[in-house]
């Protein structure tokens, strides 16, 4: 066999076959290299547009905002100026807790001088499960002195108020929790009550009331009384008894000894040094919380027991609401339609003597010792308006 002799053209063609394969495999591993170049260049430009778009859509939500506040400080005249501060919302609605609610309350100035003309008013404090069946003789009540006093609705968390657009009651039922009676929970609701109204810097007397409650004197009458006195009105008693020391309990030492034990009742009328003093206590709250259970009713003596140690020749102790004990039982008397006349009127305007800043006054005609009276049932609204103008000197 004669063997094959590799002709020029042949080596060509081999070299030319060899060269391609080589080609072939260099070809691919450029284009790889060059597709995760474009691809890592990619991706940093789509993480560059990323931060980009986020960087401006932040700015323009703080320019947003900051237009805002300016349009909000052009309409106040300044933003957070004086007259924020001063001026309470027309609606007693807000989104804080108890805790932040009792925190802001406690605010209190340093400076004694207000900076503007401050017009001291009365905080009426309405506890009540729901409906104010004796608002139309209030509506009366409060006719002509607009800027002399607020109003606080304290209901069940459950129920919606109706009063018109047109009613002084409308917008002022503020955030409540359920109270019950004889349990921490009333003083809680009371304690809300106040701070509510401390929130208005011009309140500066602090007056509650239940639903079943009237005013005796007209406003004017009313206003004066408060603004003249040099105390805060609320009963305390050191009633030695099994009802008064009888529920006393050691364990409430050594932030309430049994001398300052206290008894008195839960409708007081403060002044706004004092609606502080409640609103800001730590001290005694967790004692009465913790040792004052059923059959105690810490309403009866969580704040005058309280108010006594810290403030005690700053009480009037009495109360400035009239109620009616004489029929016995763990509830005063209520009252009617039919309960409700001249006489009966007149005897609780007349009947009474009392001390006024320091001061015993007493004459045949006239005594003034209470300013309310409760408890008045819903039928007794028809005679109490008859009534009113004559007796009562509004309506």
């Amino acid at each position: 066999m004669i063997p094959r002799v590799s002709s020029t053209d042949d080596s060509k063609d081999f070299l030319q076959r060899s060269g391609g394969a080589t080609q072939a495999r260099v070809f691919p591993l450029r284009m790889l290299r060059l597709l995760v170049l474009f691809l890592l260049v990619g991706i940093g430009f789509f993480a560059f547009s990323i931060y980009l778009t986020r960087h401006f859509a932040l700015q323009g939500m703080r320019i947003h905002a900051r237009s805002s506040i300016l349009t909000c400080a052009e309409e106040r005249q300044g933003g957070f100026s004086l007259d924020y501060w001063i001026h309470p919302q027309s609606s007693a609605s807000h989104s804080m807790s108890d805790e932040q609610l009792l925190w802001r309350a406690s605010f209190v100035p340093q400076v004694k001088d207000y900076p503007f003309q401050r017009t001291p008013k009365v905080a009426f404090m309405f506890l009540t499960r729901g409906p104010l069946p004796l608002a139309p003789l209030w509506e009366k009540f409060y006719k002509g002195y607009s800027g002399l006093y607020s109003i606080y609705i304290h209901t069940l968390p459950s129920y919606k108020a109706t009063f018109s657009t047109e009613s002084v009651f409308y917008g002022r039922q503020i955030p409540s929790k359920v109270s019950e009676w004889g349990q921490m929970s009333m003083c809680d609701a009371e304690r809300r009550l106040l701070a509510n109204a401390l929130l208005d810097i011009s309140n500066e007397w602090f007056v509650l009331l239940s639903e079943s409650c009237i005013p005796l004197h007209n406003f004017s009458i009313v206003y004066e009384y408060l603004s003249r006195s040099r105390y805060s009105f609320i009963g305390s008693i050191d009633d030695p008894g099994p009802y008064g020391r009888g529920r006393y309990d050691l364990r409430m030492l050594p932030e309430v000894r049994i001398e300052q034990w206290r008894k008195g009742s839960q409708w007081f009328e403060v002044n706004r040094k004092h609606a502080i003093s409640i609103v800001k206590d730590k001290t005694y709250y967790p004692k009465f919380e913790k040792f004052c259970k059923p059959h105690c009713y810490v309403d009866e003596h969580y704040f005058p027991t309280m108010l006594t140690i810290e403030a005690p020749n700053d009480l009037a102790n009495r109360s400035l609401t009239w109620v009616d004990w004489s029929r016995g039982g763990a509830h005063p008397a209520s009252f009617g339609r039919n309960d409700v006349t001249e006489a009966f009127l007149k005897g609780i305007l007349e009947a009474y003597a009392c001390s006024y800043n320091n001061n015993h006054h007493h004459n045949n005609n006239y005594t003034m010792c209470h300013l309310f009276a409760r408890k008045f049932a819903p039928s007794a609204l028809d005679p109490l308006l008859r009534l009113g103008p004559d007796l009562l000197g509004f309506g």
